[in-house]
């Protein structure tokens, strides 16, 4: 376990560095760019195309799900323990002005998702059983061409592996038992003798919903997560604007602190808690990445489900989808915070659950600010791990083929149990490394393709336009 931990910090240690995120925000720039950042400029109609347009009835066909079940299946994967844990963490240990990197990164990640999904529509394919199935793995093999498998290959077993182990699942239902622990011991402080046991038992109810909704297949799940996104992005937008207009008066403040933490940490968290502007750009941009997923290639396997047949017209779902998970939900969570708390920066034991507890506590007290969090948490990373269930399913179907899909959903199971008994800050480094060793393969993709979604896009802004 020793010699994994090494690696494991050697890898994150290369992959969290700068090169590797100057390669995940360079993509996004050179996209705008090319693009005609259509994240500022197409922004209106983006919204009015689809989520002005989320709830108009649709029909889908064998094997396909509706446009809005398909972003809703990625909505659930995205909007989970990073948006509230994730977001946390980064301000706790890269001080306010890691917000403003991650802000960052999600701007030029909306045309970075915007294009995956493009793609994955494009060259997706219909499987054995008669489902669309794409995503980076497919539109390496269809659109870079056969010699490149390989290179799908690589993504899809590192995306199998951040699915079981990392991201999708055992960060996930970590959090779940942590904020159910944390509720009990709001209302009984002798129950922490027995966080173990709940943990467990946490672990087994949410195992065995995720193995039923499973054995439905994608209708199901797409069924599922189009009615428990919508309502658990209300739940917490209405929690949390609560929380930030009871401290209206610190807003401004705030803000200040995180423009300014951006590029001189000091000035906001003193010299002595170790922060600093990489640190701060390194935890925003990576916990911005955890949070939204723009170039890990995750969310365009779930889109490439879609009943949609123009590619263009569901990529716009992905610029929908940062802006909705990073600019709006991760806002909230770091107003929540910064207002209703004064964060022990440079602190890694209190970068998680407890202080956004205490951000929610400082207007609903702490029985009724840990079972908002709760349920916030229950219904984000719930829907995140059927998101990545289907995700890592996919993956291994790639690499294995259709037989593997059955024994991988077992284990997938199994190790929810096992990840709710885990140690928090082991299973978030693994995490960290999983999703840059997939976001590798895909950005090579991604600018190898990227005269393909140049011309798609501008053909079709040019058609709207006439």
């Amino acid at each position: 376990m020793d010699f994994l931990n090494t690696i494991e910090r050697a890898l994150n240690s290369f992959l969290g560095g700068p090169i590797v995120m100057a390669l995940l925000v360079g993509v996004g720039v050179y996209l705008s760019i090319a693009i005609g950042f259509p994240q500022f400029t197409r922004f209106g109609y983006a919204m009015r195309n689809t989520i002005g347009k989320a709830f108009k009835k649709s029909e889908a066909g064998k094997g396909e799900i509706t446009p809005f079940q398909a972003v809703s299946t990625a909505l659930a994967s995205t909007v989970g323990t990073g948006n509230i844990v994730g977001v946390t963490s980064a301000v706790v240990i890269g001080g306010p002005g890691a917000v403003f990197w991650m802000w960052l990164s999600a701007i030029f990640g909306m045309v970075t998702k915007f294009s995956e999904v493009a793609l994955a529509v494009k060259y997706r394919e219909r499987n054995d059983v008669g489902d669309w199935v794409g995503g980076p793995m497919y539109y390496i093999k269809n659109g870079m061409g056969k010699k490149w498998k390989w290179l799908g290959t690589l993504f899809c077993i590192f995306g199998a592996l951040a699915a079981m182990f990392g991201i999708g699942n055992l960060t996930q239902i970590n959090s779940i038992a942590g904020s159910v622990n944390s509720v009990v011991q709001a209302f009984n402080p002798a129950a922490a003798d027995k966080e173990r046991t709940i943990s467990l038992i946490v672990g087994i109810i949410i195992a065995a919903f995720v193995a039923v909704v499973l054995i439905g297949g994608i209708k199901r799940i797409g069924q599922v997560t189009e009615k428990l996104v919508p309502f658990m992005a209300v739940v917490y937008i209405i929690a949390a604007l609560i929380v930030v207009i009871a401290h209206a008066n610190r807003i401004p403040a705030v803000l200040g602190s995180i423009f300014v933490g951006a590029f001189n940490p000091n000035a906001v968290v003193g010299g002595a808690t170790g922060v600093t502007m990489r640190l701060a750009m390194t935890r925003g941009i990576g916990r911005g990445l955890f949070s939204n997923e723009a170039g890990m290639g995750s969310a365009p396997i779930a889109h490439a489900s879609t009943s949609e047949r123009d590619p263009v017209k569901q990529g716009l779902y992905g610029i929908f989808e940062v802006f909705t998970d990073t600019i709006v939900i991760c806002t909230l969570t770091t107003l929540v915070v910064l207002c209703g708390t004064t964060p022990d920066y440079g602190n890694a034991s209190m970068a998680g659950v407890m202080t956004t507890v205490q951000g929610f506590a400082s207007v609903f007290g702490e029985k009724a600010g840990s079972i908002l969090l709760s349920l916030g948490l229950l219904l984000f990373a719930t829907s995140t791990i059927l998101g990545w269930a289907l995700y890592g399913t996919r993956c291994i179907e790639f690499v294995l083929g259709p037989k593997a899909r059955r024994p991988y959903e077992i284990i997938f199971c199994i190790m929810i149990i096992v990840g709710s008994v885990t140690a928090l800050e082991t299973v978030w480094n693994y995490a960290d490394t999983l999703n840059s060793l997939m976001m590798i393969p895909n950005l090579i993709a991604l600018l190898f393709l990227s005269p393909v979604v140049i011309k798609m896009a501008r053909d079709y802004f040019k058609a709207i336009k006439k």
